[in-house]
């Protein structure tokens, strides 16, 4: 598991890039404030080392983003173990550490104010706003003794626009950048972006699904894959509109996606499917970016 600093070792730890100097240097990223909330990143599906190992990379990415950040994670699914502890109980080991630094510095003869804010704000490693997973991180949050409060799904956003497109050309199912004027054989000429969470998923992803239709010059639609004949039927007005070779494009981290569903989908639209978006650096960012959003504080590196 990782800890506040790090992630778990043979994990790579990103370290924070140098200042660059003269005219050109970029602005320094903003740093955590003293005492401020955790981050706890909810991870939801059935807890495995992959699922672990794309969570501490995240949030890897996420310390990088906002120095001095505390960063946690817990497993919608987990348990009292430290290779997957459950979402509720990390969130009262984060209450239970704040209140212990607090006495710590009492009995230092320190004058401690009383605390402000929440102990904790919990990023749903999710993509788009999966109802029942939500209602379940909200129960988690109602089970701990954390005063914790939940921020938004990372999307809809055009990081994730880019980070479907990237995933489309490594499969070789779209161009790496329009501007090059060499073809690729296997592209494709409509994408099918596949998501969970029912229809306000779909809804949601369709946002994004638009901002990747500008990027690929390709009709784009999204379909939910936890929805019997969704995938299929979206395929089908794909090509009745005259789209001849489909891809599946996975509006999925990854782990909130049951083992199975991509690969039925993919027979059910006959066509391949590039990656779930994964440790995409993006998702670092994102999660950084609905925290601070959360607390009011200046986060201008998830913007770009």
């Amino acid at each position: 598991m990782s800890s506040p600093t790090g992630p778990a070792n043979g994990l790579p730890v990103r370290m924070p890039r140098p200042r660059q100097t003269g005219r050109h240097r970029r602005p320094e990223p903003a740093v955590a404030p003293e005492g401020a909330p955790a981050l706890v990143l909810a991870v939801p599906g059935a807890p495995s080392a992959s699922s672990r190992s794309l969570a501490e990379e995240i949030v890897s990415i996420g310390r990088s983003e906002l120095p001095g950040l505390d960063a946690r994670v817990g497993f919608l699914d987990g348990d009292d173990s430290t290779e997957f502890p459950s979402l509720s109980g990390v969130l009262t080991a984060v209450a239970r550490d704040r209140a212990a630094r607090a006495e710590f510095a009492r009995a230092a003869g320190h004058e401690v104010p009383a605390p402000t804010g929440p102990d904790a704000v919990v990023v749903p490693l999710l993509a788009g706003p999966d109802g029942d997973l939500l209602r379940r991180v909200r129960q988690a949050l109602m089970d701990s003794s954390a005063a914790a409060e939940l921020a938004d799904p990372l999307g809809p956003h055009p990081l994730l626009a880019e980070a479907l497109h990237v995933r489309l050309s490594e499969a070789g199912l779209a161009r790496a950048d329009r501007a090059r004027l060499f073809s690729v054989t296997t592209a494709a000429d409509g994408i099918v972006l596949v998501t969970t969470g029912g229809e306000e998923a779909v809804r949601a992803a369709g946002i994004t699904g638009m901002l990747l239709a500008a990027r690929l010059a390709v009709p784009v639609m999204a379909a939910a894959l936890d929805e019997e004949g969704s995938v299929a039927a979206t395929a089908e007005q794909l090509r009745r509109e005259g789209s001849t070779q489909l891809a599946l494009a996975p509006y999925l981290v990854g782990p909130e996606a049951a083992e199975g569903l991509l690969d039925t989908a993919c027979k059910e639209a006959d066509c391949s499917s590039a990656e779930v978006l994964g440790a995409y650096p993006a998702l670092g960012k994102l999660a950084v970016a609905q925290y601070s959003a959360a607390l009011g504080i200046p986060q201008g590196a998830a913007s770009h």
